[in-house]
């Protein structure tokens, strides 16, 4: 077990000033990692991840990804403190930021929009992340195309050959990834700066303002971004007319989004099993039916 007095002395050094944990509780939340409110002797309060040791590297790219959000000036996002190994658990402090009540759904997709004109020359990231506990290869790549489909959808794939998917869903997926320049012959995405899992449980707010939290973060066409918003449901109309107001979508999107929403579905597959699979290979049918 991760050590109080560790994490304490992690987040004094970052913050350059002494730090005493009095006590921790647990907190809900994601199927990955587990969680704790620690709190200071004199109230301060803290948000921190624990996982396995060797997931550390998860912990710092997930620190990177916000610190790249926050830089934005756009979202806001909880601050990271400080992360490292203690007791044979790898830890990530945040700033605790209280979540609950309701906000602006269209300030939420006016900030998104704001956040997406932000690029990079290249497609991809600096590091390396993950989808949940999945690897995330983010080598950068000039053209979007090669990017989706070696770094995103045949990493899934591979992974689901390993996970012992049915012969027919890996032709079918071959088949997709060896045609999926048409997708793109009147449409060149733009290098946005990616949340990267933007499920509905990845966001709240805080005294009404929009947060973001648990990203994925890597630059990629802005619509992956959207089309997840969409997969599981949680965001209000609201959010969508005031993205588009800011920012228009492609009329492409409507087929690019299940092109988007096959890499989660894949990773669900991966990470879950069950009915996923279904689900993969009903996307992989319909974009392979938009081919022909």
């Amino acid at each position: 077990m991760a050590e109080l007095a560790d994490i304490a002395a992690g987040i004094a050094r970052a913050q350059g000033a002494p730090v005493r944990l009095a006590r921790a509780h647990a907190a809900g939340g994601g199927c990955i990692n587990t969680a704790s409110v620690v709190e200071t002797a004199d109230g301060r309060r803290y948000f921190v991840k624990l996982n396995q040791a060797h997931r550390l590297q998860m912990f710092a790219a997930e620190a990177a990804g916000l610190q790249d959000i926050l830089a934005t000036g756009t979202l806001r996002a909880p601050r990271p403190i400080a992360w490292g190994v203690s007791g044979g658990e790898a830890w990530l402090a945040l700033e605790y930021l209280e979540l609950g009540g309701r906000g602006s759904a269209e300030e939420l997709g006016r900030r998104l929009a704001q956040m997406h004109r932000h690029s990079a020359p290249q497609f991809g990231w600096r590091m390396d992340n993950t989808i949940g506990s999945t690897a995330q290869i983010n080598t950068p790549a000039a053209d979007w195309s090669e990017f989706y489909r070696e770094r995103r959808l045949r990493h899934q794939y591979t992974l689901a050959a390993h996970n012992g998917a049915p012969r027919r869903l890996l032709e079918q997926g071959e088949r997709l990834m060896a045609g999926l320049g048409a997708f793109f012959t009147d449409y060149r995405p733009y290098p946005s700066l990616l949340h990267g899992d933007l499920w509905g449980g990845n966001y709240g707010y805080s005294a009404g303002e929009p947060v973001v939290f648990d990203p994925a973060v890597y630059y990629g066409d802005r619509e992956a971004d959207l089309a997840m918003t969409e997969l599981f449901g949680g965001f209000p109309s609201a959010f969508y007319a005031a993205y588009r107001e800011a920012w228009p979508l492609d009329a492409g999107y409507r087929v690019r989004r299940d092109l988007y929403n096959l890499y989660h579905v894949l990773n669900h597959y991966n990470l879950f099993g069950g009915g996923y699979l279904a689900q993969a290979q009903r996307l992989t049918e319909r974009l392979l039916a938009e081919l022909s």
